[in-house]
C-alpha cells in the first residue's frame, strides 16, 4: 500500500494490511536478488521469504527511520525500492565501446586460467552481469568485493557467511589502498597452480598463470591492478568507463593479469538495480536524472536504521520527516543552492560516495 507524491511512491504508515509469503522476487523481476549456489552451477530454486502484516520499517506516522531496530526487513525494503523507481524514467546506459568489448573479451576468456570478478561490496547483487556464469562456464573465479572501507562490518560479516554457504572464495578489498591485495594474489596462483602441473607432465616448461579481471564499470578494477602491480600501469579513475580497452599486464614472473573494461547488460530490466549504480556511480550520470536518483537516496538513506533521518539532518541543518525524497531535495535547494535543486541532488549523491552519512551497504544477502 502507498500514495504517490510528486512522482515517488511513498509508504502509507496509515495503511495496515495482511499479506502472505512472497517470492524472493519483487515484482516483476527480482531475479538478481539471488545469486547461484556456486559461480558454475545452473541458478537454485526461488526462494520462499514468509512475510509479516506489515513492513518492518512502517510504524507510527513519525517513526521515518524504521522503527530503530538494528534488523532491517531488505525484503521489504527492496520492494518499496522497485515502487519507488516504477513512475520514474528508465535508467540505461551502453557506450558503443561496450559491445566491441564483449565481444573480444568471450574470446580472451578462452586463455584464462582464472577470472577475478570484482563487484561494489555496496551492491554485491547488482554490479554482477547476469550472463557472467554462461561466458565463464567451470572456469575457476574469485569473486571480489571492492571497497570494503564504504560498507560496515556487520554487512561485511553478512556477505561473508553468505557466500561462505555458497562456496564461494571472497576477496574483501580496497582497491585505493591496497588493502586484500596479496590476498588476491595468493588465491588466484594457488587456483590455477593445477595449469602447471598438467603442462610438466607434458613435457611443457610451465608459463604464468592468466588471470582475467572483469566486471561492471567503476567497481576498481584497474585501481586493483595498479596496486596490485604497486605502480600505475593501467588507468583509473573514480568515474566509469575510463578502461576502454583490453590490456595484458605482468605481475613478476608467474602471473598475468588481463584489465578489461566495465561490462554491463545493453539493456538493464531490473530498475532497482539500476538505480543502486546510479546512486553508487557505477553507471554513467548521463544516463539518469540526478535530482530522481538523489530524491530516492534520501528515502533510501532515512530507512536504513545505521544512518535514518537523524544524520541527514545533522548534515544539512534541516528536518528530513516528510517521508519524501523529492522534497527534501528542494528543501536543501533553497537551502543552500538558491533553488538549485540539480546542484542539491549533485550534493547529496557526492555525500554519500564520500560516506559523509556513515557507511552502509544498500544490499544484504538473499534469506
Amino acid at each position: 500500500m502507498g500514495v504517490e507524491v510528486l512522482g515517488l511512491w511513498l509508504p502509507n504508515p496509515a495503511v495496515r494490511f495482511i499479506r502472505p509469503p512472497f517470492l524472493h522476487l519483487s515484482p516483476p523481476t527480482r531475479a538478481s536478488l539471488v545469486t547461484p549456489a556456486s559461480l558454475s552451477s545452473p541458478p537454485p530454486t526461488i526462494q520462499i521469504v514468509g512475510g509479516k502484516s506489515t513492513p518492518s520499517w512502517q510504524g507510527s506516522g513519525n517513526d521515518v527511520c524504521g522503527g530503530g531496530g538494528e534488523e532491517t526487513d531488505w525484503y521489504d525494503f527492496e520492494t518499496d525500492l522497485y515502487h519507488w523507481t516504477k513512475p520514474l524514467r528508465p535508467v540505461q546506459w551502453y557506450p558503443g565501446h561496450i559491445a566491441k568489448t564483449e565481444k573480444e573479451l568471450k574470446e580472451q576468456l578462452k586463455l584464462m586460467d582464472v577470472v577475478i570478478e570484482v563487484r561494489d561490496a555496496r551492491i554485491p547483487l547488482s554490479t554482477t552481469h547476469p550472463q557472467m556464469d554462461v561466458w565463464l562456464g567451470n572456469r575457476k573465479r574469485i569473486l571480489v568485493l571492492n571497497r570494503e572501507d564504504m560498507i560496515s562490518k556487520a554487512d561485511r560479516n553478512a556477505w561473508a557467511t553468505y557466500f561462505a554457504r555458497q562456496g564461494i572464495k571472497v576477496v574483501f578489498s580496497n582497491g585505493q589502498l591496497g588493502m586484500g591485495t596479496m590476498k588476491l594474489s595468493r588465491f588466484a596462483k594457488s587456483l590455477a597452480a593445477s595449469v602447471n602441473v598438467k603442462r610438466r607432465e607434458k613435457g611443457l616448461l610451465p608459463r604464468p598463470v592468466r588471470a582475467g579481471i572483469v566486471g561492471y564499470p567503476n567497481v576498481g578494477k584497474s585501481s586493483l591492478i595498479n596496486r596490485l602491480l604497486k605502480r600505475r600501469m593501467c588507468p583509473a579513475a573514480p568515474r566509469p568507463g575510463v578502461t576502454r580497452e583490453l590490456r595484458w599486464v605482468r605481475f613478476g614472473n608467474d602471473l598475468e593479469l588481463l584489465d578489461s573494461p566495465g561490462i554491463i547488460p545493453m539493456r538493464i530490466s531490473d530498475q532497482s538495480a539500476a538505480i543502486k549504480l546510479a546512486i553508487c556511480d557505477d553507471i554513467g550520470e548521463r544516463s539518469y536524472d540526478v535530482t530522481d536518483v538523489a530524491a530516492i537516496l534520501v528515502q533510501i538513506l532515512t530507512k536504513l536504521p545505521t544512518v535514518g533521518a537523524k544524520a541527514l539532518n545533522n548534515r544539512y541543518k534541516m528536518d528530513a520527516d516528510d517521508f519524501c525524497g523529492k522534497i527534501f531535495v528542494q528543501k536543501l535547494s533553497v537551502h543552500l543552492f538558491n533553488g538549485d535543486t540539480h546542484q542539491a541532488a549533485f550534493r547529496i549523491l557526492s555525500d554519500f560516495r564520500k560516506g559523509k552519512f556513515g557507511w552502509a551497504a544498500l544490499e544484504r544477502p538473499p534469506r
